[in-house]
């Protein structure tokens, strides 16, 4: 039995996402749009809104936990496969609240009986860029989060927009250096979205390229540069690839991430450490806002690749070391007003140097490391 189509709308203006949700549910018929209100979640309850050609439903849900996980958990991915189920649905249109990204939702909803179709981000392009590359907090804009996220403004536009299929621009009166520094960044951080203007948000799931992502979550160790975005500046506007094979100073890295935050609006990739040989790490930043976590075991640590993504081990063995082995640096960085060379030159500064090398591991272990603690 085929699995019911499932499309996701996102975006940070909530009047505008809705309207392109309530349109691309009069598209086709069979169509549902379902969507959970959290701006009282903080206080224990969400307002689900489900909604179709023949009417809407509004139910006020009370939760033992006032938080995202718990209102996907307890009441989206059930009512998703009810829909699924249901006789007449043949279209779900998961409308999110402004402070959910996709893709913890595609994340979430892995098992159940619905194929994403496609992710649909609205932004307002007077705004956008200013959200994208500053440093507030969900709460200090007025967004209705639980005790606890800590989240940014920046970490929701920059994650939603970076997982779309499709970018719906919405909103007035953006001045056209800012149009076209918006456009630029989007071109670097989602060069495979296909981009509409808010009058034609209808149509913007329509022809699709084949390799679009349609809610593939991303692994650690898969390429970051997907969709050939312009290795060009455009208005001020950069995509700094680093790529370099000896581990990071702990230390300098550490002293070097202020550089890689200002007039930055997003770093992703992979970097090893000398204090951590063993563990492939994470590095994602949205405007001010950083994370680092760990991705897994480098494949130089593994005796049995035999389990192992085919795309990575070929990777890997085309590009080993022959003493470092998988073991790399892979970063991309989208700057807005840094310059490539200064992000260049401060990672070149972090690194081992000639005689730190030739320490060796053991000495490099002793190095003390302010980036554990950093999440």
């Amino acid at each position: 039995m085929a699995r019911v189509g499932l499309v996701i709308v996102a975006g940070l203006p909530r009047r505008q996402a809705s309207a392109v949700a309530t349109r691309l549910m009069h598209a086709e018929p069979g169509s549902v749009v379902v969507h959970h209100d959290l701006r009282d979640i903080a206080r224990g309850f969400v307002v689900r809104r489900q909604k179709s050609a023949t009417g809407e439903e509004v139910a006020r849900l009370e939760l033992a936990h006032g938080c995202v996980s718990c209102t996907l958990r307890e009441d989206l991915l059930p009512l998703l496969t009810k829909l699924a189920d249901s006789d007449g649905v043949h279209r779900i249109v998961v409308h999110l609240d402004p402070t959910i990204e996709p893709e913890p939702v595609c994340w979430a909803i892995r098992g159940l009986p619905v194929r994403v179709t496609g992710v649909v981000t609205v932004i307002d392009t007077a705004t956008w860029l200013a959200d994208a590359t500053g440093d507030e907090e969900l709460a200090e804009r007025g967004f209705g989060v639980a005790e606890g996220d800590d989240r940014t403004v920046a970490q929701v536009a920059v994650g939603q927009a970076e997982f779309a299929d499709a970018i719906v621009l919405a909103g007035s009166g953006a001045d056209a250096w800012t149009e076209a520094r918006t456009s630029a960044v989007l071109q670097r951080i989602a060069p495979m979205a296909k981009k509409v203007s808010f009058a034609e948000a209808v149509y913007a799931l329509r022809d699709l390229p084949e390799g679009a992502r349609r809610g593939k979550l991303d692994r650690w160790f898969d390429p970051l540069l997907c969709g050939q975005p312009p290795l060009e500046s455009d208005c001020g506007v950069s995509l700094t690839v680093f790529t370099e094979r000896r581990p990071f100073h702990p230390h300098r890295l550490h002293d070097a991430i202020g550089v890689l935050l200002e007039g930055v609006v997003r770093v992703r990739g992979r970097f090893w450490l000398a204090s951590q040989p063993d563990v492939a790490l994470w590095f994602e930043s949205a405007g001010g806002a950083l994370r680092i976590g760990q991705g897994g075991p480098w494949l130089a640590t593994m005796d049995d690749w035999s389990g192992e993504c085919p795309q990575r081990t070929v990777k890997a063995s085309l590009e080993w070391h022959p003493r470092f082995g998988d073991r790399a640096q892979e970063l991309t960085i989208v700057a807005h007003q840094a310059l490539p060379a200064d992000l260049t030159e401060a990672l070149n500064a972090a690194l081992l140097t000639d005689e730190e090398l030739a320490e060796g591991e053991e000495a490099w272990l002793r190095y003390p490391d302010p980036l554990v603690a950093i999440e």
